[in-house]
């Protein structure tokens, strides 16, 4: 009997559903990344207090040393988990990373030791949208695949944008423990929501019935993209501008939050007023900006354009010591935001159709590799410059102290502003139209392991599903 095709109700798409079995549907996904990250957004005054608490020395070190631990686990673990769920399903491996990823959260009342051990050790599973994204190719067509990407897309930016505002005001009306305690309940809601109401989406036939370990070594290995980098100019110029934008920008997510809070002296709610302005502003630089600045000035007058605004952005973060200043940085760093969607949308103009995995596989194997380098570069560049946290809560004579103390406050920015110099140098001599040479995978993989091609095949204008895994729950949110 062959899977028949139905409509979806409203906010859905087009689904192929297996028969005698409950319909995958996209919002599915959308449910479960949305519950996974809200819960993990309400932690962000929280986790402020007992980072500083736990670590009173050297706390930004320690920061970046846990996140970057995190980050390089998951880059290792990305391709052998979506390997597997081709071949044993998407559900399985869909709770278990929602189950590790969300685990941590109880233990940062319980014991904060366990919280930040288990935060780290969390990156081998930590990998929940690479999951989400093969599951939404399973149940989607090809043509429908950006509409459905961008919903799963906006949702983690939703998610994003009202948690920590929520967070903020529980912890002050009430405490931290009851912030934990409903983030907690959320997570184990979603746990549930996986193993009781998500449905498989790979049809039976495409699963192994016994176990075994039927993958190879080429499937499974992280670093099989990055030594393809050289084969072709084109890529190598790009894979080196992405390497040197991407760097301090994931260094930042691991440590901006609580550089506002212990730096800058920013209150809870004015953090979380902070992430809701840059990620509504994101959202509207990466849909209508991003269109309009692909139409008119192309694709790599674009990414250079991207460059610019970080490089301006972590200047003024690297230099600035008043609020305003970052409120001022913080709208130009949405701004930067669509840079990595511009390169997406320059790789998939100069590829061959064939071509198109290879090459963002490569890109999104740089990014996961600076996941774990840059919060532990910015947290020992933070340790050499002594930068540390003296207060917890604002005091009056601290502002004095640390104006008088250095000239530049954020040195690990103005190190990334560097950095992106460089980029922005790099990216001026990638071609506006070139056909890329043929860089073959090493062994033949099933198109369900790569979901980014499709949809970014199908819009290149689309933001780039890696790239929200790449910046993952827990890089972004708990580090704030």
């Amino acid at each position: 009997m062959s899977r028949e095709k139905t409509a979806t109700e409203a906010g859905d798409v087009m689904v192929r559903s297996p028969p005698g079995r409950g319909r995958a549907r996209v919002s599915h996904a959308v449910v479960v990344i949305f519950l996974e990250f809200f819960a993990w957004g309400l932690l962000t005054t929280p986790m402020l207090a007992v980072l500083h608490e736990t670590f009173p020395q050297h706390t930004f070190l320690i920061n970046g040393l846990v996140h970057g631990v995190k980050g390089f686990l998951s880059f290792l673990s990305a391709p052998l988990i979506g390997a597997l769920s081709d071949i044993w399903g998407r559900k399985s491996f869909l709770l278990m990373t929602v189950f590790f990823t969300c685990a941590p959260i109880p233990f940062m009342r319980i014991s904060p030791w366990w919280y930040f051990a288990l935060i780290s050790v969390s990156g081998i599973f930590a990998v929940t949208f690479s999951v989400i994204f093969a599951y939404v190719a399973d149940i989607t067509e090809e043509h429908e695949r950006s509409t459905a990407y961008g919903l799963v897309s906006a949702t983690f930016a939703a998610s994003l944008v009202t948690s920590p505002a929520i967070g903020a005001y529980l912890s002050n009306r009430y405490d931290d423990s009851l912030v934990v305690l409903v983030a907690t309940v959320i997570a184990v809601a979603d746990i549930a929501f996986v193993f009781f109401v998500v449905p498989e989406s790979l049809p039976d036939k495409m699963r192994l019935t016994s176990w075994g370990f039927p993958i190879s070594w080429e499937q499974a290995d992280p670093f099989a993209s990055l030594r393809r980098v050289g084969k072709d100019p084109t890529v190598l110029l790009i894979c080196v501008t992405v390497f040197l934008s991407y760097l301090p920008e994931a260094g930042q997510y691991s440590s901006f939050f609580l550089y506002l809070k212990q730096v800058i002296e920013f209150s809870p709610a004015a953090i979380a007023a902070f992430i809701a302005m840059v990620g509504i502003l994101s959202i509207v630089a990466q849909t209508l900006l991003l269109s309009l600045l692909m139409r008119t000035i192309g694709n790599k007058n674009t990414v250079l354009l991207g460059l610019g605004f970080q490089l301006f952005q972590l200047a003024w973060y690297g230099f600035g010591s008043e609020p305003w200043m970052m409120w001022a940085a913080g709208t130009v760093a949405a701004m930067s935001s669509i840079t990595f969607p511009a390169v997406s949308a320059l790789v998939s103009h100069s590829a061959s159709p064939d071509q198109q995995g290879v090459v963002q596989g490569m890109i999104t194997g740089i990014r996961g590799l600076c996941n774990g380098l840059g919060p532990a570069l910015y947290g020992f560049i933070f340790f050499l410059f002594n930068v540390e946290l003296n207060d917890l809560g604002p005091m009056a004579g601290r502002t004095t102290q640390n104006t008088e103390k250095s000239v530049i406050p954020g040195p690990p920015f103005l190190f990334g502003a560097c950095a992106v110099l460089f980029a922005l140098f790099v990216a001026i001599f990638i071609p506006d139209r070139h056909q890329l040479a043929d860089v073959k995978t090493c062994s033949a993989r099933k198109s369900s392991s790569n979901p980014t091609t499709h949809a970014q095949s199908a819009n290149p204008l689309a933001t780039p599903t890696s790239d929200a895994e790449d910046i993952e729950p827990l890089l972004q949110d708990s580090s704030m």
